[in-house]
């Protein structure tokens, strides 16, 4: 599985040509792991580690990310060095309240592509037309292609404010057409079966229980939840750990290409 899937990846082209990058933009709460999912995409890829997102370490209820910035993940060395035509933008965390974290309405700007790459989020006032950060004229390759929701198995409970901020992007993600998963993070801290056995991760009925109680929250299908472990602490790549990876990734690759045809 994990050879066939690299090759799905390694050897994907957008098939409408207008599109030269297929664009995945990561959302949810704080401290998810969506920088680390990044990470951990590049190094399966790569075939070595990387950090092409920072990420931080230590669990804080105030994101490390405050800039939307746009994540291309490198295919070669040296003069044969390209760009794999998947792309992930990495945006502030959700937080609880009115005005903490990235705001909603930033979130479904950038879904229509009109958030400028650097733009350093503002949590008490969203991005307005005529703002330095609005891109008025988004083209096709800027727009999000999916939408892809990472919350941590090892969370407590989302707070309402922040599942309701969640319920108004995916409205807006749905009025677009906009395909939409989840992956679920951190599965090895959140169940010792899974932490001493990967392959354990389906037969588990916390995880399982976990992403049920997220699916009937979000309203995201358990057929589009993903269990995920991001690289956090290994130095050298695991072949579990890229399994679960490429699985989650070849889906976004099948969903986004799946919108983009229909450009």
């Amino acid at each position: 599985e994990k050879k066939k899937n690299l090759d799905y990846v390694q050897k994907y082209k957008p098939e409408n040509d207008v599109i030269r990058y297929l664009r995945v933009l990561l959302y949810g709460p704080v401290g998810a792991g969506k920088s680390s999912f990044i990470n951990s995409v590049s190094n399966v890829l790569r075939g070595r580690m990387t950090i092409p997102a920072l990420a931080s370490a230590t669990t804080s209820d105030i994101s490390f990310t405050t800039k939307y910035e746009t994540h291309k993940l490198m295919k070669g060395r040296g003069s044969s060095k390209t760009f794999y035509p998947v792309v992930f933008n990495d945006i502030m965390g959700l937080e609880d309240g009115d005005s903490r974290g990235v705001h909603a309405d930033d979130i479904k700007l950038a879904l229509r592509g009109h958030v400028k790459e650097g733009y350093k989020f503002n949590p008490v006032s969203p991005l307005t037309q005529g703002d330095p950060g609005y891109n008025p004229t988004p083209s096709v390759d800027d727009r999000v292609h999916v939408l892809v929701c990472v919350m941590s198995a090892n969370a407590p409970q989302l707070k309402s404010s922040v599942v309701e901020k969640m319920m108004s992007v995916r409205e807006t993600a749905s009025d677009l057409g906009i395909p939409q998963m989840a992956m679920m993070t951190h599965i090895d801290e959140a169940c010792g079966e899974t932490e001493k056995n990967l392959r354990n991760v389906y037969k588990s009925k916390h995880l399982r229980k976990k992403m049920k109680d997220f699916s009937a929250a979000v309203g995201i299908p358990m057929n589009c939840i993903f269990p995920v472990k991001n690289y956090s602490e290994e130095i050298d790549l695991n072949d579990d750990v890229d399994i679960l990876i490429l699985s989650a990734l070849r889906k976004i690759i099948d969903f986004g290409d799946d919108f983009i045809e229909k450009f």
